[in-house]
């Protein structure tokens, strides 16, 4: 098991800083779930994290949504597997997931327009819509 979830070449996040205790799994199962606490419920504060970089710690914020609480942790549930291990694992596993697409800036998004071709294209689209429209309006011909 390693001593550290490794980011980065330069961020590392020691698992002291990570805590996991285990609950009863929700949903169905039968007596396993009613016997065994096998969902594994992980928390990190993030906010007070000294591995993360302020700018990482700001996207990871935004990037977890409802899973951070108000004082600032993420709490990540994971009951998909039957044995404490393998949620223990993908808890993690989505906590690194997380981590790791904060690590990189949004690309900006560059306001662009729409081609002259493209212009012609849509109101020539429009207009055979209209004539469509209006042939089908049309009076019956008295033949």
């Amino acid at each position: 098991m390693p001593e550290s979830i490794v980011l980065s070449s330069s961020i590392a996040i020691p698992l002291d800083e990570i805590s996991i205790s285990y609950i009863r799994s929700p949903g169905p199962g039968g007596q396993n779930v009613n016997k065994l606490a096998t969902a594994a419920q992980l928390r990190f504060d993030l906010m007070a994290s000294p591995s993360l970089p302020e700018p990482v710690r700001r996207r990871a914020a935004a990037l977890a949504g409802s899973r951070l609480t108000t004082q600032g942790e993420i709490v990540i549930s994971a009951s998909r597997h039957r044995t404490q291990q393998l949620n223990r694992d993908d808890a993690l596993d989505r906590l690194t997931e997380l981590l790791r697409e904060a690590l990189y800036p949004p690309k900006p998004r560059r306001a662009t327009r729409p081609t002259l071709a493209s212009k012609r294209r849509r109101l020539e689209s429009k207009a055979q819509r209209g004539k469509t429209k209006q042939l089908r309006s049309g009076k019956p011909g008295l033949d």
